[in-house]
């Protein structure tokens, strides 16, 4: 791993010309100390860096002085695909990959590669965690996903059999992207011989037959937006509860934060301020069970004035809080 971080901190100087050394730290994710043996590492190796001591000293890269390191590594190719999710790939090990591709795209890619890289961000994306889900990583086969991921990048149709509920459907598909949301795989898909672009869990997913067909891809489909927009449809589908709350000053600072935007754009359309500063306003929201979960990062800075049943389960939340972290019920 010390190699990949030496050559991420090199086309990181090479980009920024000249940084501090903790500005460097936190680039490449390492403490200050381990940043000055690697600092240390490269000028024994005869890369020409200059270094600025006392606490905001900085680390400069001769001027002219560039590597002729043109190639990316495995492990940086596939961490140029995520590169808007470097959190979810240091939680794979892939934090210093992430960091090299950066560096490396904006300095010195060439053309064939940066192609390379807008044909794998057209089939896999990567979203950020927002839903209530808070997801359940492993339930998908490492082998099927192999096989999906064959598919999409081969652009070849296949054959999968999918569980809906307690029943079983064989559909043909041509796969058009894989989609990491929430720790969940999914798998977009057309319906062989029909204009039907859909949405397929993986951890679903039960056999998959590629057939070995190649098909052509829509030239205006593009992954990425296409996730935008069925996403959006999808949560608001499922907002089926209206929960009318009062949020203190301070709940409606933490109201941007803990709720996606079009939720909270909808609740300062209602939003009514109290002569106690208090403010009332209406939150569209999941079911009452998942609502009340949805409400715990207020706090105590939030009144639940209805519907009851959303009461009721932040309540019974509270309370197995407040017994599970209490000293009594802490063992010893």
């Amino acid at each position: 791993m010390r190699a990949e971080r030496l050559v991420a901190l090199l086309f990181t100087l090479q980009r920024r010309q000249t940084a501090t050394i903790a500005e460097l730290a936190e680039a490449l994710d390492v403490s200050e100390r381990t940043m000055h043996r690697d600092i240390a590492a490269l000028q024994n190796v005869g890369v020409p860096l200059w270094t600025e001591p006392g606490r905001h000293g900085g680390v400069r890269l001769v001027d002219g002085w560039r590597s002729r390191l043109d190639g990316l590594t495995t492990r940086e190719a596939v961490a140029i695909f995520a590169m808007g999710v470097p959190r979810a790939l240091t939680e794979l090990g892939l934090g210093n990959a992430v960091a090299a591709a950066h560096a490396k795209v904006t300095a010195t890619l060439p053309t064939p590669l940066r192609d390379q890289a807008q044909h794998v961000a057209q089939r896999f994306h990567l979203d950020a965690p927002t839903w209530f889900s808070g997801g359940d990583g492993g339930d998908h086969n490492e082998g099927v996903l192999g096989e999906l991921a064959a598919a999409v990048w081969h652009q070849r149709r296949m054959r999968v059999d999918y569980r809906r509920g307690d029943t079983n459907v064989t559909r043909t598909v041509e796969p058009l992207g894989l989609v990491l949301k929430a720790g969940v795989w999914y798998l977009i898909a057309r319906v062989s011989g029909t204009d039907d672009i859909r949405t397929y869990r993986a951890g679903r997913i039960g056999n998959v037959d590629d057939l070995g067909e190649p098909f052509d891809r829509p030239t205006d489909f593009d992954l990425a937006g296409w996730w935008q927009r069925s996403s959006a449809r999808f949560e608001r589908s499922v907002r089926r509860c209206d929960v009318r709350v009062r949020l203190s000053p301070v709940g409606m600072r933490i109201l941007p934060r803990a709720l996606d935007a079009e939720v909270v754009a909808g609740a300062l359309a209602t939003a009514d301020e109290g002569a106690d500063g208090w403010t009332d306003v209406t939150l569209a929201l999941e079911e009452p069970r998942i609502a009340a979960g949805q409400l715990l990062p207020f706090g105590p800075e939030v009144r639940i004035v209805e519907p009851a049943e959303v009461r009721d389960h932040y309540v019974d939340l509270a309370t197995r809080m407040i017994e599970r972290n209490t000293l009594s019920g802490v063992r010893g």
